[in-house]
């Protein structure tokens, strides 16, 4: 099956309005300061959304879309003095971005694109060596999580498995997957890498929100 087509509602951004296309979407609300929008199943939730200006996602927004409380998370096992990651990609290939948060407070640490051209797989794999780097210039060793086991897989073969094509658009990402790879070959760390559990726990606190 497809997937099921979405609506997006900007109440704040470059031009309010409901759009077809998360690429649209995100023209309108990227980088614009306290953008307010939402994605909706059909055209007519979208409609009621926009007129009724409510239950909006903002483009700070630091607070991850979970299914339990962090008490549940300590009960269930999940370290919450830990670092968490992830990516988001409109289309794939497509634009793509990164990111890196603290699990018990949701703060974010880094964040980087958008990019063009790019897959999720790839922005997962960067985010991931992109903290491990970050914390072998700290004397703290870091409990890391990913939702992606693919991330985890290119991190640990010192390889990258992408059928990506590199062109002059995404040019760019290819660099910084040379540069992930060399310095996976050239350091070591003690940091723990951990897959996270989205089915017990909901989404990673460094989620996007965007689904």
């Amino acid at each position: 099956m497809g997937k099921k087509k979405k609506y997006y509602v900007v109440w704040v951004g470059i031009s309010p309005g409901i759009y077809d296309t998360w690429d649209e979407c995100l023209r309108q609300t990227k980088g614009y300061p306290g953008a307010k929008y939402k994605s909706y199943p059909t055209r007519a939730a979208a409609i009621a959304g926009y007129e009724g200006g409510v239950d909006y996602n903002t483009s700070n927004s630091k607070t991850p879309q979970t299914q339990i409380s962090k008490d549940e998370w300590a009960a269930a096992g999940v370290n919450l003095d830990s670092f968490c990651v992830d990516a988001a990609c409109s289309g794939n290939p497509g634009i793509m971005e990164y990111r890196g948060v603290w699990t018990d407070n949701n703060i974010e640490l880094f964040r980087k694109g958008p990019y063009q051209g790019g897959t999720n797989n790839i922005g997962e794999f960067l985010a991931l060596v992109h903290a491990l780097a970050f914390f072998n210039q700290t004397n703290k060793t870091m409990h890391i999580y990913t939702d992606s086991k693919t991330a985890m897989a290119w991190v640990r073969n010192k390889k990258v498995k992408t059928t990506l094509k590199q062109t002059q658009e995404n040019a760019v990402l290819f660099a910084m997957l040379d540069r992930a790879i060399q310095w996976l070959n050239t350091n070591t760390y003690k940091h723990t890498i951990e897959k996270w559990n989205t089915k017990e726990w909901g989404e990673i606190p460094a989620d996007f929100g965007r689904k």
